[in-house]
Formats: C-alpha cells, structure tokens, sequence
C-alpha cells in the first residue's frame, strides 16, 4: 500500500493546496487589490491630511496675504489633490465606474488650480468658488467610493471625511465674503478640520489593514 493510501479521504497534507494561499498570498478579502489599495491610501492620506494642515496653518498666521499669494496657495493644494485622484483612476485596482470617478474629479480639481494660478487675483468670488468646488467634487468622490466598496478598510472615517469635504466646498460656494481676510480665515480652519480628519483616517486605515494583513 502506498504512503498516499494511509491519509483519510477528503483530507490534505499541511502545507498543501488548502495552505498555501493566505491573506498575504492573495486568497484573502485583503491580500490581494484591495488590501494594495488600502496600504497605499493610508500613504496618500496622510501626506494630503499634514499638506492641508500645514496650509491651514500657514494661511491663518499670515493674515495680510494677497489676494493673489492665496489663489497661488490654494492653487498648489488642488493642483496636488487632482494629482492624486488622477494617478488612483490610472491604478488596476480600481473597478471602471470608480476609475472614471476619480478621473473626473481628479481632472476638475487639476483644472480648477490650474485657474486659481491665474485668475485668483480678479475676483474674491471666483477664488472661493474654485476652491469650494474643488472641495466638493474631492467630497462627493470620496463618498461614492465609500459607499459602494462595501469591504473597504476604515469604510466609515472614509465616509465621514467625503460627508465634511462636501460640506466645506458648499459653505465656501454659498457663503458671501467681503474680504480676504474672512475668506482664509474659513478657508484656514476648513483645512485644518479636513487634514486632522486625513491625518487620524490615515492612521486608522493602516491600523485595519495590518490587523487584516496580519
């Protein structure tokens, strides 16, 4: 009788087929796309989230900015927020409908800082305007994201950070300002708000992903 005969039917070696594939090796929910998606979200998140508190802060202290320096600042911001919502439509994990999404909302976004760069300083409305429809556009993009990606990580902070982002873009887009200094003064604060929010998102997507991972 060969070796083979003595194991039960139905049954395995250890480290066979039914082994072999684990979390990491792709058979899991995690390891494969989406956990790589997840490890690098939780990247991008916190570069953006320390970005927008850095600009926050900085447009806050500095309140005899120019019309002009602040349409540049905001510019840059929305410049690298389309950036990265260009180079996640381009990733093969993404499904089609959410590629275009990002894609979209990435291109906008680009557009928009492209215009802060040169017509910030004709108009106080329109720098509003542009900053707040970059913030709802990146708000209502995160939100589909996190509603129809049911086994997304930390799905929840992901929700509540596109709901905040949404509401920002609409205060600026609906709120009159008489000066450039109430205009940081909001906008400041909505950047901070927004990139704390980023910040502790990061921090707990990559806390479940490990604990998925691991």
């Amino acid at each position: 009788m060969s070796a083979s005969s003595d194991i039960p039917s139905g049954t395995e070696p250890q480290g066979g087929p039914s082994h072999a594939a684990g979390p990491l090796g792709g058979a899991g929910p995690y390891g494969g796309a989406l956990g790589t998606l997840a490890n690098a979200a939780w990247q991008v998140l916190l570069t953006a989230g320390l970005a927008a508190v850095a600009l926050g802060v900085f447009v806050l202290v500095w309140p005899r900015a120019t019309l002009l320096v602040v349409g540049v600042l905001f510019g840059i911001y929305l410049l690298i927020s389309g950036v990265f919502q260009l180079t996640a439509a381009f990733g093969h994990h993404v499904p089609g409908y959410l590629r275009a999404l990002h894609f979209v909302s990435g291109a906008l976004c680009v557009l928009l800082g492209l215009i802060c760069f040169r017509g910030a300083a004709e108009s106080l409305l329109l720098l509003a305007l542009w900053i707040g429809f970059g913030w709802l556009l990146r708000g209502i993009m995160l939100t589909a994201v996190a509603i129809s990606t049911e086994g997304m990580p930390a799905r929840g902070w992901q929700l509540f950070l596109g709901v905040v982002t949404t509401l920002a873009g609409i205060v600026l887009i609906v709120s009159p300002f008489g000066s450039i200094a109430a205009l940081t003064l909001v906008a400041g604060i909505w950047l901070i708000v927004l990139g704390v929010i980023e910040v502790v998102h990061a921090i707990r997507l990559r806390a479940r992903t490990r604990h998925l991972l691991a």
